[in-house]
């Protein structure tokens, strides 16, 4: 599982055997490619209506990022107003939301239709960033599906990833590889350093 990165594909294809049917672009990147259009949707709406003194999209920046589940309850009143509202970035963040119903489905033709309806609505949105994203998705179609295949997702590789971030900024960086190293294993290593019991 990785991200829709060209270096990535490149190098994967170059060291894995029969790597076209083993990639897997993971969930969490396109949901992320797809936020990154809602967010530059909202940046242009909102510039567009300052403009004309209608501060509508002031302060709702994250508004946006979250799926609809995730949304603090605080939140859910002024939402649902601006989702009912006719602005280019509801309609941007409802595309985004029905690309996350992709990996709702059991089967792969099923989601393959669904990506289909999804793409057109997408292209048809005249929103281009959100006409960009899905293009670079239809491009990368295969390896989106091939998740139905395999069923792996990025997740613990960013969770390490993230582990291994918090360990350098606790050190304040390293100034020696070896450290850098040694402080991974103990943290990320899974090792019982509990003494014996015997």
């Amino acid at each position: 599982a990785m991200d829709i990165w060209d270096p990535y594909i490149a190098s994967t294809r170059g060291y894995v055997p029969e790597a076209e049917e083993k990639i897997v672009f993971d969930r969490y990147h396109l949901m992320t490619h797809m936020g990154k259009a809602v967010d530059t949707v909202r940046k242009r709406e909102h510039r567009a209506l300052q403009q004309v003194g209608d501060e509508t999209l002031t302060k709702s920046k994250y508004l946006w990022l979250y799926s609809e589940e995730n949304l603090p309850e605080k939140h859910w009143e002024r939402f649902e107003e601006l989702k009912a509202s006719h602005l280019k970035t509801a309609r941007a963040w409802a595309i985004k939301e029905s690309l996350r119903d992709l990996w709702n489905y059991t089967r792969k033709g099923w989601a393959s239709a669904h990506f289909k309806r999804w793409y057109f609505w997408a292209t048809h949105s005249r929103l281009e960033p959100v006409i960009k994203a899905a293009r670079t998705f239809h491009r990368h179609l295969q390896n989106v599906l091939t998740y139905f295949k395999h069923r792996v997702t990025n997740a613990v590789c960013e969770g390490v990833n993230s582990k291994i971030q918090t360990i350098i900024k606790m050190a304040y960086g390293f100034r020696n590889r070896d450290h850098l190293k040694t402080a991974i294993y103990f943290h990320c290593g899974g090792l019982d350093l509990y003494p014996g019991t015997h």
